[in-house]
């Protein structure tokens, strides 16, 4: 059984205010995100660990270079949207990949925004002192 695989795939990650563009290609490897290596982009470890999480699921490290754009929210938020974004991006190359990427939860777009401030309160939750008297 032959497979048709695309030279390069694209696909959009989204996460809290943050959307992160990716571009998957076969390779050796390497992770660009903004012009950057994905370490310097983002210092913590456990931040990248995040990111490369649906290569690993896919057995696909080493394999593939991928070049992101981030853009907006914070660092949490951008490697949450990176990581939708592979795991989009892998299937859009092989179709086979889905079922190892659905049973690891890397397709769910996680919907959980910030809840807003509301008026007469110092936080969206939060109330001032109550006092009694």
């Amino acid at each position: 059984m032959t497979e048709e695989f695309a030279e390069q795939s694209y696909a959009t990650g989204k996460r809290k205010e943050s959307i992160a563009k990716v571009w998957l290609q076969p390779g050796n490897g390497s992770i660009s995100v903004n012009g950057k290596s994905l370490n310097e982009y983002f210092c913590r470890e456990s931040l990248s660990a995040i990111v490369q999480q649906p290569i690993l699921a896919a057995n696909g490290q080493g394999s593939y270079d991928i070049i992101a754009k981030v853009r907006g929210g914070g660092l949490s938020g951008q490697s949450g949207a990176m990581r939708l974004g592979i795991a989009r991006a892998l299937i859009a190359y092989d179709a086979s990949l889905r079922s190892s990427l659905k049973r690891g939860g890397f397709l769910t777009r996680d919907a959980r925004e910030v809840e807003r401030k509301k008026y007469g309160q110092p936080g969206a939750r939060k109330r001032y002192q109550f006092s009694k008297r």
